[in-house]
């Protein structure tokens, strides 16, 4: 059987999307398809960076990486892509798993992209000023080249300043990164899988037939907790599964430690994950297929949050619907972008070079819904919104508990002269609203059509 075959198979294996249940929190963006998830925290904010496969597509065809944030775990903002293909005059296809970190102000993110110079896969750098960009080729050429293995790459700062990177699939490679992050000090490793520290021997060394406890495939996550060292992959071939090993050095030895996410119904044939603490809890990342219309070629990002055992090791984490609880709450009262989402369907985002980001194909029926939303003891009395419409436009509904709750304001929205035309619009608050609440925010209009672009809204006092 083919690659391509197995992987069909595995997906219909593990099952296809789900419609959405009431209370859904995971997949937590569901504008696009957005694989391969990677936590940064940075200055009170939790970044996740991420790959963005392709709608309808029937392999790993991506070209751009993607980046969302909150403060509030529930509430998540699409910031765009502002790293693609394109930012590498060496590369032309396959944007996979890919890695952001901050040192001494500047943030690099590593990722993996096929190489024009060896027609293999290979480990880039970009480099910008803020966690969300713009970012561009640090170098001009690979950080390092030459071989398909070459994807997935995870970076760790220690406490000592020294910086590492781990990537490949199906063979472990490592590198110590200079102070300047964008060359490699000395040479690239290969770690020597065994029973021991991985589950299996290397590739090469693996009887056929043989049951191990389990093989290295792709995706390490490397970080560190109380002097220990972890290295979490996905394993196990395809169907994938996580698991991970533990040290106390950074390059090892390691001790293969067991599952943490087994294989279970995910929609997806793989997996990747990453980990970091914010605020008080530690939380997993990983990826499913359980968007409408995903699949094994069509995954997103979920997040679950979970303690570790009292000897530091992992728990086994499930992946589940519902997602994590929130860690705080929203401002009606300061602008708040559109694309700053807790659920939603239907709807889009898309990016404008004087607007920023924005959502779009807003038809009859869709909606966004936004957690956590703290209007105090007073009810505000007005409501704003920035919009576009190039044909008749629509209805906003602002309302709050369900896309049925109740009414608290109602926006109609004219055709502005186009869908890049932006006007604010006002209206007022018809029932009070106080405390924290779920808002709904309701799209109506002729059926069948595209209604208007939404930019951003605020509540007035």
């Amino acid at each position: 059987m083919n690659l391509k075959a197995k992987l069909v198979a595995a997906l219909l294996l593990l099952g296809g999307a789900l419609p959405h249940e009431a209370g859904a929190q995971n997949p937590f963006v569901q504008t696009c398809y957005t694989s391969d998830p990677a936590p940064m925290v940075h200055d009170g904010t939790l970044y996740v960076y991420t790959g963005h496969d392709e709608d309808k597509a029937d392999f790993f065809w991506m070209q751009e990486w993607r980046v969302y944030s909150t403060k509030d775990m529930v509430n998540w903002t699409d910031h765009g892509s502002p790293l693609a293909i394109e930012s590498f005059d060496w590369a032309d296809d396959r944007a996979w798993a890919a890695q952001c970190i901050e040192r001494n102000g500047k943030f690099y993110w590593y990722v993996c992209l096929h190489s024009k110079l060896s027609n293999t896969m290979a480990i880039g750098v970009a480099v910008g000023d803020s966690p969300v960009g713009p970012f561009k080729d640090a170098i001009g050429k690979p950080l390092h080249d030459g071989s398909w293995d070459y994807i997935d790459p995870t970076v760790y700062i220690d406490d000592d300043g020294r910086a590492y990177l781990y990537w490949g699939n199906p063979n472990i490679y490592y590198a110590e990164l200079n102070e300047d992050m964008i060359s490699l000090k000395g040479g690239v490793g290969k770690l020597e899988q065994t029973v021991e520290s991985f589950g299996a021997p290397n590739p090469e060394k693996r009887v056929k037939g043989v049951k191990y406890k389990d093989t290295y495939t792709e995706g390490p996550w490397l970080h560190k907790r109380e002097g220990k060292y972890y290295l979490l992959y996905a394993a196990g071939g395809v169907p994938e599964h996580i698991a991970y090993s533990m040290s106390d050095g950074p390059l090892g030895p390691w001790k293969y430690m067991g599952e943490i996410m087994p294989l279970q119904d995910t929609g997806s044939f793989t997996n990747h994950c990453g980990v970091i603490d914010y605020k008080g809890n530690s939380y997993f990342f990983y990826h499913t297929g359980k968007l409408p219309g995903g699949g094994g070629f069509g995954r997103s990002a979920a997040v679950e949050q979970f303690k570790y055992n009292a000897d530091g090791t992992f728990p086994i984490i499930n992946a589940t619907r519902e997602g994590v609880s929130p860690v705080g709450t929203l401002n009606p009262y300061e602008r708040v972008e559109a694309e700053t989402i807790a659920f939603s369907e239907g709807v889009k985002s898309e990016p404008n070079v004087k607007t920023g980001i924005y959502i779009s194909e807003i038809h009859n029926g869709d909606y966004i819904k936004v957690r956590e939303v703290d209007f105090g003891n007073k009810s505000p009395k007005r409501f704003t919104a920035t919009v576009a419409s190039a044909l008749r436009g629509g209805t906003l509904e602002v309302r709050t508990d369900s896309i049925s709750g109740p009414l608290i304001a109602e926006l109609t929205i004219p055709s502005t002269g186009g869908w890049e035309c932006w006007k604010t619009l006002q209206t007022d608050i018809v029932k009070p609203v106080t405390g924290i609440q779920d808002i709904y925010f309701v799209f109506k209009g002729r059926k069948g059509c595209k209604l208007f672009n939404f930019d951003w809204y605020k509540f007035n006092r």
